[in-house]
């Protein structure tokens, strides 16, 4: 694949004398670069695997080898580099933004739940749970990543099996209206 182009039309033949008129890559491994805060890079360790999921097509995911950590810090941002090389199936083009997920040593359970369960109101995150009979109580949560197939990450504030109104917005919406 064609991935640079240093002639134009208007250069016309004479273009072809740069010393490289194209690039061509094979893009069927890429690298993905992601940068790591300071304080996730103990979790962070060469040879494992890393889940990567594109903002293009959020329900497909990726898997890629962790390849090098870069061994200097941005300064701006307090984080370092860190190369997923991944086989490419043909969705990976050249600058698209993607989301990495890394496995660390002590695995976490989270909670999801579909992203229309979590009702963002005054700069929080709430979820509405069952309470005796027909009775609801709004909670808050800590929201986690956006995962696929419009299910998001709970960190805090629920546990596994707990229930939770599926469309939060819709429910306080009727609500109010009673």
């Amino acid at each position: 694949m064609i991935t640079d182009q240093q002639v134009t039309n208007a250069a016309g033949v004479a273009g072809l004398g740069s010393p490289n008129p194209f690039t061509i890559s094979d893009l069927s491994r890429v690298w993905i670069l992601c940068d790591v805060l300071e304080s996730d890079l103990a979790s962070v360790r060469l040879g494992e695997k890393a889940e990567i999921r594109l903002n293009a097509y959020p329900d497909k995911v990726l898997t890629g080898v962790i390849g090098n950590i870069a061994p200097v810090l941005d300064p701006n941002i307090r984080a370092a580099k860190v190369r997923i090389e991944v086989a490419n199936p043909g969705l990976l083009r050249p600058g698209m933004f993607v989301n990495a997920t890394f496995f660390g040593k002590t695995p976490e359970a989270r909670v999801k739940l579909p992203a229309t369960a979590i009702l963002h109101l005054h700069d929080r995150d709430w979820v509405y749970i069952p309470q005796d009979g027909k009775k609801f109580r709004r909670v808050e949560v800590t929201s986690g990543l956006m995962l696929g197939g419009g299910m998001q990450e709970v960190s805090k504030g629920l546990t596994a099996g707990q229930k939770a109104v599926a469309n939060a917005l819709e429910f306080q919406n009727a609500a109010e209206q009673q």
